[in-house]
Formats: C-alpha cells, sequence, structure tokens
C-alpha cells in the first residue's frame, strides 16, 4: 500500500488530479479526517476540503501517477 500527502489548492488542481487517477487501472482512494473518497471521482475529490492536506492511498503501479504526485506534495515547513 502506498501513501502520498498531497494539496490541491484550486478546482484546475483537482481536476488535473482526477484525470491523473483516471489514467491508472487500479483503486485509488483520496482521505480526509475520517472522509473517503475514489480519486477518480470529480464530484467527490470537489467534495473534499481541499485547503488541507490530503491523503493518497493505492496499490499499484504507475511511475507517472507517482511522480504527479510528488509534485503536488504540500510545501515542506521544516525547511529554512
Amino acid at each position: 500500500m502506498k501513501q502520498f500527502k498531497i494539496m490541491l489548492p484550486s478546482i484546475t488542481d483537482a481536476r488535473e488530479f482526477v484525470s491523473a487517477a483516471t489514467k491508472c487501472d487500479f483503486d485509488i482512494d483520496v482521505f480526509y479526517n475520517r472522509v473517503i473518497i475514489d480519486a477518480k471521482s470529480i464530484l467527490g475529490v470537489l467534495s473534499l476540503d481541499l485547503t488541507h492536506i490530503l491523503t493518497v492511498q493505492f496499490n499499484g503501479e504507475n511511475e507517472e501517477f507517482e511522480e504527479y504526485l510528488t509534485k503536488k506534495a504540500p510545501n515542506d515547513c521544516s525547511a529554512a
């Protein structure tokens, strides 16, 4: 099981995320608090609070999708 922390600060970011997830041939879930959403559902993703850090979880291999998730990681606040 792979997990990534991401931020989707705009509707455009959410749309790009769903588009990238749809290209994968495995299930992808997005979590915020106790809410679990199918990452391939634009309405589901837009129903999340996009001002917070989201957790993406999946079992599968897609290098392109993982690179995309890495780019959407929240800024590291510990960097000085």
